[in-house]
């Protein structure tokens, strides 16, 4: 761990936070601290910024109760920037949206970005919004029993590969059955905040398991 003294904040004793939701990796906003902020986000655990135009502090969520928990502060390389992972209660941009990074620019015709998150969003548009001959709309129109009996299926399957010890089918298979888990998810209101909680919270347990043996 570093010390705060040794962040450089520029001469106008400002540092740039670019904050990160925990959970989707996305960007959420990029705003600025002075070194009181700083210490106001550390000691509370929740964003506190510095605003440029009204020059004065700004805790994260005071007025809209969108406030952003704060789960690590890393600094880059210079020590002049910082990164700050999230956990949002809320939209991050004054606009109501997610992110304030709404507006793409551009984007190459042959690399695509792809996330969990972004694969979630499009198999609950295929609920709300059926398209005609998608497969997953298909699973929705049949309902839950469908539904589970692709994901007996796949987890079958997932069992099979691994028996063979063949790791390229295993992957294959991982990957048919982890989206079919989402598709369950989608129509059981589960979300991966959901999933990635749950996981958090057995993570700690099994930390505290660990510490119990070792004083033992």
């Amino acid at each position: 761990m570093i010390n705060i003294n040794e962040l450089k904040f520029d001469e106008k004793g400002l540092i740039p936070a670019i904050v990160v939701d925990s959970i989707t990796k996305r960007v959420l906003t990029l705003a600025y601290m002075n070194r009181e902020s700083l210490e106001i986000s550390m000691e509370k655990g929740l964003t506190c910024f510095f605003s440029r135009s009204r020059q004065e502090l700004w805790l994260k969520g005071e007025t809209s109760g969108n406030y952003q928990h704060i789960v690590s502060i890393t600094a880059d390389c210079d020590k002049d920037a910082l990164v700050v992972v999230v956990e949002p209660d809320g939209p991050a941009c004054h606009l109501g949206t997610t992110s304030c990074f709404e507006n793409p620019l551009w984007q190459s015709d042959e690399r695509h970005e792809f996330s969990l998150q972004s694969l979630m969003s499009l198999i609950e548009g295929r609920k709300t919004e059926k398209k005609e001959g998608s497969y997953t709309t298909y699973l929705f129109e049949k309902g839950i029993d469908k539904i589970l009996k692709k994901v007996g299926e796949e987890s079958t399957e997932v069992i099979i590969a691994g028996k063979a010890d063949d790791k390229a089918e295993t992957v294959y298979e991982i990957a048919d059955l982890t989206y079919h888990l989402m598709v369950l998810m989608i129509q059981m209101g589960i979300s991966l905040e959901d999933i990635h909680k749950e996981l958090a919270s057995r993570h700690v347990i099994d930390h505290k398991v660990k510490q119990e043996k070792m004083t033992k």
